[in-house]
């Protein structure tokens, strides 16, 4: 407990700083990754093969290598290219892209879980394929989802630590360094612990809440097909 007070006393500044950059790199992959990540199961399910082929090479790639490579190759491998991104950058980048491959995946189980028979009713009704997956096939798809990729947002923010290794001055950059310079690795890293416990506690009740709310509302997109249908 000693350890963990003397941590906590010296270097408060220091772990608040991180806390608040992980917060912010968690907010913007989870919002870039569920964007990518729709996108993504669309074109996986899309009636073009090639547009298919492109869904189905992205979600391929990015789950069979590791998130650190994904990173250096933002924060390293660029650089080939004349791009010279700082770590915060390259970790968010590398931390967005990988993530939405899983919730492309997760949207996509969601999609295939309609009836096909709504895809072709929103199509004979006058609907175009995109206006069919918003207003028909997607509503009804997120409310299955929500659980795996309230899963993925919990693996993000604790995938964000692979910003220490670039210098990305988060959380877990903060903690090593106070680990180090303190020699009290017990206490830095309980509160390292505690501070990403303050982040996906709340997150995972969220995400609980969510789902439940969205079970209680009305199926608003059979509405919305029935009034193009009779349009």
């Amino acid at each position: 407990m000693g350890d963990v007070l003397y941590v906590l006393e010296h270097y408060y500044p220091y772990l608040i700083r991180g806390f608040f950059t992980t917060l912010l790199v968690s907010l913007i992959a989870l919002a870039g990754s569920l964007i990518i990540g729709i996108v993504v199961a669309v074109l996986r399910i899309a009636p073009l093969k090639a547009l298919n082929a492109v869904g189905r090479a992205y979600v391929e790639i990015l789950r069979n290598i590791p998130l650190l490579l994904v990173a250096f190759f933002f924060y390293h491998g660029l650089t080939a290219f004349g791009l010279n991104l700082d770590g915060f950058t390259a970790g968010t980048l590398g931390l967005t892209v990988y993530t939405a491959a899983f919730i492309a995946e997760a949207v996509r189980a969601g999609i295939q879980a309609i009836p096909r028979g709504q895809m072709e009713a929103g199509l004979a009704s006058g609907l175009s394929y995109v206006q069919t997956m918003r207003y028909i096939i997607l509503p009804q798809a997120i409310k299955i989802v929500i659980p795996p990729i309230g899963n993925q947002f919990l693996n993000l923010v604790k995938n964000s630590s692979i910003l220490s290794l670039f210098a990305g001055f988060d959380l877990m950059y903060w903690s090593d360094y106070a680990a180090s310079d303190s020699f009290k690795t017990f206490g830095a890293y309980i509160l390292a612990a505690a501070f990403y416990l303050l982040m996906t506690i709340p997150l995972s009740i969220a995400v609980r809440t969510l789902e439940g709310r969205l079970h209680r509302l009305p199926d608003r997109s059979r509405a919305a097909q029935a009034a193009y249908g009779e349009g």
